[in-house]
């Protein structure tokens, strides 16, 4: 089965949109969200820690970072060597992300997104509801992913590059969440 996405707001609101969401974001998250994508260009340096990682995860899921500690030092540097290596695929960096414990699918992705942010998005229920969506597995993660690099490359949104991660995809991801904030109260 494939995955369908309907973009609800409007392309004209994107750019906008994301704007809004740094600014309503609090001081606290703006942090979170910049030492998170300054751990991911540390693990795209081959830096993998579990204090990179722990970094990340703060950023996406408060609660998922107590389980990081179940993993050895080792697997972090396993699975995270394979989520960084360039020539991975998408499949192959999830499923291995989703072998340390802490992660599933939406923490994978935020740890993708943070290592490559030119070729991977959050999935985030806020972007998904704000593509008329809310399905998770690997393979809805990968044609999520390939719809909104189109929309991100169709030049609708900009990079924001005084903001962390400064990629259209970013941009988008931003744009799609505070859609949804704005519209559900």
């Amino acid at each position: 089965m494939v995955a369908y996405f309907q973009l609800q707001p409007a392309e004209a609101e994107l750019q906008e949109l994301a704007e809004q969401y740094w600014e309503n974001a609090g001081e606290k998250e703006q942090r979170l969200e910049k030492a998170a994508f300054e751990a991911g260009e540390s693990i795209r340096s081959g830096d993998f820690t579990l204090a990179n990682l722990e970094t990340i995860v703060r950023w996406k899921s408060e609660r998922a970072v107590q389980y990081l500690i179940g993993n050895s030092n080792e697997k972090i540097r396993r699975v995270l060597a394979t989520a960084a290596n360039p020539e991975a695929t998408t499949e192959s960096a999830m499923r291995a992300l989703l072998e340390l414990k802490g992660v599933d699918l939406p923490v994978a992705s935020a740890i993708l997104a943070a290592i490559y942010p030119e070729r991977y998005t959050v999935l985030d229920f806020r972007a998904l509801e704000a593509l008329g969506h809310a399905r998770h597995d690997v393979r809805f993660y990968e044609e999520y992913l390939a719809f909104c690099k189109r929309l991100a490359e169709s030049n609708i949104v900009q990079a924001q590059s005084d903001l962390p991660a400064p990629t259209p995809l970013r941009t988008l991801d931003r744009a799609l969440w505070e859609w949804t904030r704005s519209h559900t109260g």
